[in-house]
């Protein structure tokens, strides 16, 4: 009689689970929750976290006239490439997730987008700029603007700012992100007829002493040095520079846009400069409110990666929605978020509003922020294609 007993219950509980999966759609999170830039990962899963909170306490996401909880998968990334490889994997093949988010960095999401976009999964990239993260591959897409259009807003910026003629570069060369940027640059500035890039100068991810390339920089006396890279290491570099003498300005990119750079950089980046996706301070309307929610909840003011973060959600719900249904299989189900994103001409988010173009890329404006003598980013310029 137990045995019966038992055996019903299994075939029901059998019988349930389908039900119970098709009314739930799973979304993985491929992020850097430990390695070099553990920050990017915690701002990502906080803003992602109350995301969920809005959608699950409002009854679910409706999709046909039928509401659907969400469920996140967080997986981390270690902020390294081959990692980001084997999170995108285990999401795809083990947690069968419908969609990926992340990851950030364009070191991670240039080969975690090759893996999304060979197994057929759509992947929207927060954070990444290098172009590689997308071209040609029709299942991945970004919420953030590209280095093309990065690089020379940050080469016009400085030689107006500066009044620079000559630049300098220090970049990291195992970081997708930081020698794409900085190639750009180079070529954005040279092509402009500004001037020479006196010192093009190169170092390893896990590097701490920047003294051998400062130096070469500084003999060659530029009129600002271009830090395209993570902001770990920028703390590092200024720090370095201001030691072997360097009294000039530096100019940064979107890796600099967290509160951490204060934290490891303190006062020797007040006054310098970056490139990045929205700036918190003046921000108003559904910005605002994110931010005030965001330090409500967590105390700290959220970087450009949770904003983007935030977006990139709100980019695959509106793909969700577009689907128009939701099938259990997950194949199927990718398939269909994948033509609902194709589909999305612009989209309004709290780092701006953008179209999109045949790449899955977001044309989008670019914000220069300065670092205040309080370590705070405030607004200097708005730069739009």
């Amino acid at each position: 009689m137990i045995r019966k007993s038992l055996a019903i219950l299994a075939l029901g509980l059998l019988v349930a689970t389908p039900a119970l999966a098709a009314k739930t759609i799973k979304i993985g999170f491929n992020i850097p929750l430990t390695g070099d830039i553990p920050e990017v990962g915690e701002g990502s899963k906080n803003a992602a976290e109350m995301y969920l909170a809005d959608i699950n306490g409002a009854g679910g996401l409706e999709v046909g006239g039928k509401k659907y909880m969400l469920e996140f998968i967080y997986m981390d990334n270690e902020s390294k490439a081959e990692s980001a490889v084997n999170a995108a994997l285990k999401l795809i093949e083990q947690e069968e997730v419908v969609a990926i988010i992340g990851p950030n960095s364009s070191k991670q999401a240039v080969p975690g987008g090759g893996t999304a976009n060979d197994n057929r999964v759509p992947m929207i990239s927060p954070w990444s700029t290098n172009p590689d993260t997308t071209k040609d591959r029709p299942w991945v897409f970004r919420a953030a603007f590209l280095d093309p259009f990065q690089g020379p807003v940050v080469a016009d910026f400085a030689a107006k700012k500066f009044s620079a003629k000559t630049s300098a570069v220090i970049f990291d060369i195992s970081n997708d992100y930081s020698k794409g940027l900085a190639e750009i640059f180079k070529s954005s500035w040279e092509a402009k007829g500004l001037g020479p890039v006196v010192a093009f100068e190169s170092h390893g991810t896990k590097d701490q002493d920047f003294s051998a390339q400062l130096t070469k920089i500084i003999a060659a006396k530029p009129d600002f040095i271009f830090v395209p890279d993570n902001y770990n290491q920028v703390a590092l570099i200024v720090q370095q520079a201001r030691d072997l003498g360097y009294k000039g300005p530096f100019m940064g990119s979107d890796a600099w846009g967290t509160p951490d750079l204060i934290k490891l950089c303190g006062e020797q980046c007040y006054g310098q400069y970056f490139s990045t996706h929205y700036a918190a301070a003046g921000a108003k309307g559904a910005t605002k409110v994110f931010i005030d929610r965001y330090q409500k909840k967590y105390g700290v003011e959220p970087a450009d990666y949770a904003a983007l973060t935030w977006d990139s959600i709100g980019l695959l719900v509106e793909g969700i929605k577009n689907a128009g249904k939701v099938d259990k299989n997950p194949r199927k189900m990718r398939k269909l978020i994948r033509e609902g994103l194709a589909s999305i001409q612009s989209f309004d988010g709290i780092t701006g509003s953008a179209k999109f173009d045949e790449q899955g890329d977001p044309i989008k404006c670019a914000v220069v922020v300065k670092i205040s003598n309080e370590g705070t980013f405030v607004f200097e310029e708005s730069v739009c294609p």
